[in-house]
């Protein structure tokens, strides 16, 4: 399956599984120590690597990709694997890569037994962190970073190794497993990467130094091209650079249909490099700020001038464009770090996140609060509250706000009298019951990655099930169809941050369902524009009712073809 668009002509570097030892062989007892302290220097030079990484792309990446190194490093910190590895070692004088296989056949046999889909997926980042640990441990082993001109050929890639190959020359990434909504498959849109999940027998078929050619959009796989498919790929190459020109041009022109209808593109980001973006792209505005990264920057909770000035920076940059923050979305695994999440949370995707683990720390709810509200007094402010599942929630912040209003206004503090507060439509619940708490809110964003996962009870990150995370869907369209109505009636702007917001070729869909506002990555947003500006808006919302009798899939899909514009 194509992953992320594009072509390369690359030779292939087949990287077989580094897997870990399974025997029982041992080592000699006076070796015992140092082979603990070759292991506990392997894990910290694990851990470095993740800070660098993290700081060094930090503003560079999607927000997911940065869950991703949190939870490696995590994963690295847990006193409980250690201790195991360490007690392998000592009673059974296993060296440490055998200690390694061992500890991973046990837990992955706990994580097959566990019922829940989210967390039986984690082996793979289990797999991820064992896998770089034995890198470190047998430094002969160790893949090279790559020759300019290859297309790598491996099992599975993490993130934080994806992010690295484009500096290092590779042209192409092609996967036994993965799926197009993983994290991977994400980075690689963003980073223009052309990547192929899903080939099965690319490690027994290919091998190092074979020409290709792979195509990230078909999917397709060419071994040892013949003169046609050289000539066919120089022309998709061609076709390929006249597109990315014809981008470039949109960056001054406005996202209006053929019929004249404006659409509002907005961008997500989460640091102050995103920001000159919003000006050279033409955006609207910020539509997601992410401010869950201040708290995963250090060991302490950010205080409220640290938070204050990040904010009023935003704003300012945005020069009088709305700057929507999203209020902190720690999720089980981010939050630990920041000594805010409850401890052994069975399920942290059901668990205490997003606005959840704001009302129950209400003196570090307040910190952000007041900085925001601050920051209000230099620009157009909006609050979006994410995880939101009905009205209590919302009514509990808005009474917080009415009251520190209040009480910055009695300090003396500049406060705009306008700060809009949106409601993140990440839960079913929330979606179906919007009629409940609308009159309390000012906007609405719907966060498709979640919305889909919770609707379909579908990990998006799971190989497993990744046939079932499909956003063509009946039901993620009738939902969609229903919250952009009841928006429509009660006059309140809904915008969709997932994404499928950024995805060009599902721009005619969402335009027909009634989307007005799109808030996307800004990779992705003169793709998005483009394709709005090849779109008949009152033909698409008149073929709205055949789109939404679509029974599944299959109808959908033809929908689709019928109504995308020739060129794409």
């Amino acid at each position: 399956m194509g992953a992320s668009r594009g072509a390369a002509l690359g030779r292939a570097r087949v990287r077989q599984p580094l897997l870990p030892e399974t025997g029982r062989e041992r080592i000699a007892a006076s070796r015992v120590e140092d082979e603990i302290t070759r292991l506990h220097v392997a894990v910290d030079s694990a851990r470095q690597e993740m800070a660098l990484l993290r700081q060094r792309l930090h503003g560079a990446m999607p927000a997911e990709v940065g869950e991703f190194l949190d939870l490696h490093t995590l994963l690295l910190d847990d006193p409980e694997l250690l201790a195991a590895l360490d007690e392998l070692i000592r009673s059974q004088r296993y060296s440490a890569s055998c200690a390694l296989g061992v500890q991973r056949q046990r837990l992955a046999a706990l994580f097959e037994q566990m019922e829940d889909d989210y967390l039986r997926s984690r082996i793979d980042d289990l797999d991820h962190v064992i896998g770089r640990l034995l890198q470190l441990l047998n430094p002969q082993q160790r893949p090279s970073a790559g020759v300019a001109g290859e297309i790598l050929i491996c099992e599975s890639i993490a993130p934080a190794e994806l992010i690295q190959l484009p500096a290092s020359g590779v042209v192409g990434v092609v996967t036994t497993g993965g799926s197009l909504l993983s994290h991977s498959a994400i980075l690689a849109r963003s980073l223009h990467l052309p990547l192929v999940v899903g080939a099965h027998q690319a490690l027994q078929k290919l091998h190092s130094g074979q020409l290709l050619i792979i195509d990230g959009d078909s999917g397709q796989i060419t071994p040892d091209p013949d003169a046609e498919q050289l000539r066919q790929y120089r022309l998709r190459v061609r076709e390929l650079a006249r597109e990315r020109r014809e981008l470039q041009r949109l960056r001054s022109k406005p996202s209006r249909t053929l019929d004249g209808c404006d659409i509002r593109l907005l961008l997500n980001a989460e640091s102050s490099e995103d920001f000159t973006q919003v000006h050279r792209l033409g955006a609207a505005g910020l539509g997601l700020y992410r401010t869950e990264f201040l708290f995963l920057q250090g060991s302490s909770l950010p205080d409220e001038q640290t938070q204050f000035e990040h904010y009023r920076n935003a704003v300012l940059a945005m020069a009088g464009r709305p700057a929507t923050f999203r209020s902190m979305d720690l999720g089980a695994d981010k939050a630990d770090r920041a000594g805010l999440a409850p401890t052994h949370e069975e399920n942290p995707a059901l668990g205490v996140r997003g606005i959840r683990l704001s009302l129950a720390n209400p003196q570090v709810f307040d910190t952000q609060l007041r900085a925001i509200l601050r920051a209000s007094g230099y620009g157009p402010v909006r609050l979006l509250l994410p995880m939101v599942s009905g009205r209590e929630e919302v009514l509990a912040v808005r009474r917080r706000l009415r009251l520190i209003q209040r009480q910055l206004r009695d300090s003396g503090h500049a406060v705009s009298e306008q700060v809009a507060l949106g409601a993140m439509i990440e839960v079913p619940s929330a979606a179906l019951a919007v009629h409940g708490f609308i009159d309390l809110i000012d906007f609405l964003s719907v966060g498709t990655n979640d919305l889909v996962q919770y609707l379909l009870a579908a990990d998006r990150n799971n190989p497993n099930v990744s046939a079932y995370y499909n956003p063509l869907h009946p039901a993620l369209l009738q939902l969609l169809a229903q919250l952009l109505d009841t928006g429509a009636q009660a006059q309140i702007p809904v915008s969709v941050c997932g994404e499928i917001a950024g995805d060009a070729r599902l721009t005619p869909l969402l335009l027909a369902l009634g989307l007005r506002e799109f808030s996307l990555h800004p990779n992705t947003l003169l793709e998005v524009r483009q394709s709005i500006r090849q779109c008949d808006l009152d033909k698409l919302t008149a073929a709205r009712p055949a789109l939404l009798r679509a029974r599944d899939r299959r109808g959908i899909e033809r929908w689709l073809r019928a109504h995308t514009p020739a060129s794409h």
